[in-house]
Parts: C-alpha cells; structure tokens; sequence
C-alpha cells in the first residue's frame, strides 16, 4: 500500500515481475484512510526454457523406468524365493528320510545280533589348537595348505586319501571330526564369511553367494550348507568361498594339549564329539 497526506493528484506505477500497480488519490481525500490500489496489470504467461522441458521429460521417462524395474526385480525375487522354498523342503525330506533309513538298518541288525556299519564319513571339520612355536616347517606347510594360519581357525575338509595323510602329519597340533549338518549350518549362519576380492565380507544375502557360485547352481546359503553336508560334485569351489572359520576358546579351556583324545587330552580325531567341542566354541 502506497500512503499520500498531500492533497495533489499523485500516480505511481510500480512494475514488477507480477505486474503493475497504480495507486491514485483523488484531490481532497486523503488516502491514508481511503487506501485505494488498482491492479493494472496483469501477470504474463511463464516461460519455459526447452532444457527445462527436456530435463523434465528425461525425468519422467527415467521414473518410469525405475519403476518397472522394481516391479520386475520383485517379482523375480518372489519367484526365487518359491524354488528355494521348495528346494529347501526336499532337502529336509530327504534328510528324514535317510534318519528313518538308518535306524530302520541299526534296529533290523540288532535283532539279527548284528552289527550295522554306517558309511564313513565323506567331511571334517578341522580345529587348529596349537600356535607355532618350535613348529617343523613341514607341519607348518601343511596347516597353511590346510587354511589354519592362526589359532582357533577351523576349516571343512573332503576325507580322502591325500588330505588323510595330511591331517596325520599336523595331528598333534590340530582336532577334527565329522559334523553334523545342525553344526554346519550354526557355523555358516553365526561366523559364516566370504572372499570377495581379497577381502573378509559377511554373509549378508543370497546375491552374494549366487554371484559367485550361481554357474554351479549355488543360489542360497541353504544350497551352500548342502553342498558341503552332502560333499557334492562342487564341494571344492564351495569351501574355497567360505573364509576360515575363527572361533573363541572353548569354555573352559581344553583339557590337556599335550595328549591325544583317546588318551583323555584334546589333539586328534574325536568323530562325532566335534559336534560338542564346535558349539562351545561358538559361545
């Protein structure tokens, strides 16, 4: 608002962006009181730049775009989640059913008066507990073929003729057995990393285990964990995925290092109690 005390005709035109405005008194009035505007003008039409209008548009189209393919990612995702869903629910039938198998095989020998022999054991699971002091290089070399640079690291190993006498040679300095698949799966799930371009990365996703072992038909962590219970045809670039395990000292300390488990202390194959030994570890 525009104020005049004076008596004189006055106009003003004030232009802006938005228009023009005319303030007029008329003689004899004051026009603090009247406070007459008249709005003469009238707002212009806004331009629009042509790179505005392409940005714009360029915008929109990525939008739309975006859009799709997070519709089209979804769905993909959904998808595999029902084969791996599916893939999962055989595994754990099959399972179910070579349990019945066995202890249909274990009870129909005993009441033969036989004895039922189980299938050796196709992977173990190697613990280091000792370091390195007064270590011979030969030992040395193979814990570090082995994967088990420091104390308390532990590795799956495929049972055959070669890693055998391998683990014979460090078995005063190591302890192994055969793990069930609720110890793999514990060991996968709460210390379970990966190599990623040198580096220690967590299991985070599938995506990062289809992208590196999806050409074998690896897409999970549950297909990881059955590839190496069941040892399959691709055990090898499995294993070489998985980081070597660290784990704490059991609780409790060992029980004596300088002998083996047969003798009561901790070195050497203890088969089936390595199952015990990992979920103290894992505390």
């Amino acid at each position: 608002l525009f104020f005049f005390n004076d008596t004189a005709t006055t106009e003003i035109y004030t232009r802006s962006l938005v228009g023009s405005v005319r303030c007029v008194q008329e003689t004899g009035i004051n026009a603090e009181y009247m406070g007459i505007i008249e709005i003469t003008g009238q707002m212009s039409d806004k331009v629009v730049p042509e790179l505005i209008k392409k940005k714009e548009a360029r915008d929109a189209e990525l939008k739309k775009k975006s859009v799709e393919e997070k519709k089209a990612k979804k769905e993909a995702s959904k998808a595999k989640l029902q084969v791996i869903k599916a893939k999962g629910k055989a595994w754990f039938e099959a399972d179910k059913k070579a349990s019945l198998e066995l202890i249909q095989a274990m009870r129909k020998a005993k009441k033969e008066n036989s004895y039922y022999v189980p299938s050796e054991a196709k992977v173990a699971f190697v613990v280091r507990i000792r370091g390195i002091n007064t270590l011979h290089p030969k030992p040395r070399k193979v814990l570090t073929l082995l994967r088990l640079r420091q104390l308390h690291n532990g590795t799956f190993v495929k049972l055959n003729k070669a890693t055998i006498q391998m683990l014979r040679l460090v078995e005063p300095h190591v302890t192994f057995g055969y793990p069930s698949k609720e110890t793999i799966s514990k060991l996968i799930y709460k210390r379970g990393f990966i190599k990623e371009n040198g580096q220690r990365i967590p299991i985070q996703s599938n995506e990062q285990i289809e992208k590196q072992l999806g050409k074998f038909g690896i897409v999970c962590i549950e297909d990881l964990i059955h590839e190496i219970t069941s040892c399959g045809p691709h055990f090898k670039e499995a294993n070489n995925l998985l980081w070597a395990f660290k784990l704490n000292p059991p609780k409790g300390g060992f029980d004596c290092k300088r002998h083996s488990f047969v003798q009561g202390g901790d070195w050497g194959n203890r088969e089936e109690y390595i199952n015990e030994l990992v979920n103290n570890m894992l505390q």
